[in-house]
């Protein structure tokens, strides 16, 4: 998902990194969702530490930056979008554009466009499947960002990388039926539903507006934006070797994915 959800820029130092202050409106910009954004550090209580809900956040944030590692190195699906980047003008610094932080429980991760920078949310990520998925969705959204001029202010925009997201990177039967997107008697429609209901939840998540308009966004822009497959080039399926033949497809359209 995105967290930007305003018609303005939130306010910037001079280096182009949106305010710490309390008074930029962190609930309209979902800055809320990624305190660390703001520059909060986590609180925890004596109850917190000795439960072992709190205290860990440095071996968390050191977990996640060795599963990012091994996933740029190893995922197929994260390598491509790598190399589709670099290939877009918009290589990667693992350094530079990703970060793993504290988020609020109901978020994965998120792609900040202002610091051009990809969250990972470490209190939330457990496996390293996971942060292959994130890292999959949130480079779709800087892909998109770089290659397609995205403007995340337009909410149908917005509502098509979502799509393009979901479609890509999540979807399949297994996980349509398991979110309640079908059943063993409906087939039909399974994969689109469950792009729906993804970009929807992620949409809602990132702006503060009505589930109708959120879905008045993804009717209107779902044929086009469901049907752009780019740059991964197919749809994945479950235990198949999809990951691994659009990677290897990666190289007739120039994707190069060393990173420098």
């Amino acid at each position: 998902m995105t967290f930007i959800n305003s018609d303005e820029k939130p306010p910037a130092d001079s280096e182009g990194k949106p305010s710490t202050s309390s008074s930029h409106g962190s609930s309209e910009w979902g800055y809320d969702l990624y305190p660390e954004r703001r520059g909060a550090k986590p609180q925890a209580s004596f109850t917190d530490v000795l439960l072992g809900r709190k205290g860990r956040e440095s071996y968390r944030k050191i977990d996640c930056e060795r599963s990012v590692y091994r996933c740029i190195k190893t995922s197929p699906l994260v390598r491509l979008m790598v190399g589709a980047l670099k290939s877009a003008g918009c290589a990667i610094d693992i350094r530079r554009h990703i970060s793993c932080e504290e988020c609020a429980p109901e978020v994965s991760g998120g792609y900040d466009p202002i610091l051009n920078q990809v969250v990972i949310c470490h209190n939330n990520t457990y496996r390293e499947g996971m942060v292959q998925g994130v890292l999959t969705h949130e480079f779709i959204h800087m892909f998109d960002y770089c290659q397609n001029n995205l403007d995340f202010k337009n909410l149908d925009h917005l509502a098509c990388t979502e799509i393009r997201a979901a479609n890509l990177a999540h979807c399949s039967f297994v996980s349509a039926w398991l979110n309640g997107d079908t059943s063993v008697f409906r087939f039909k429609q399974t994969h689109q539903d469950c792009v729906k209901s993804k970009a929807l939840s992620s949409i809602m998540a990132a702006r503060n507006i009505t589930t109708d308009q959120a879905v008045d966004a993804i009717e209107r822009v779902f044929t086009k934006c469901y049907n752009d497959l780019e740059p991964i080039g197919r749809r994945i399926r479950r235990n198949s070797l999809d990951m691994h033949r659009a990677f290897e497809e990666g190289f007739y359209f120039g994707y190069d994915d060393q990173m420098k």
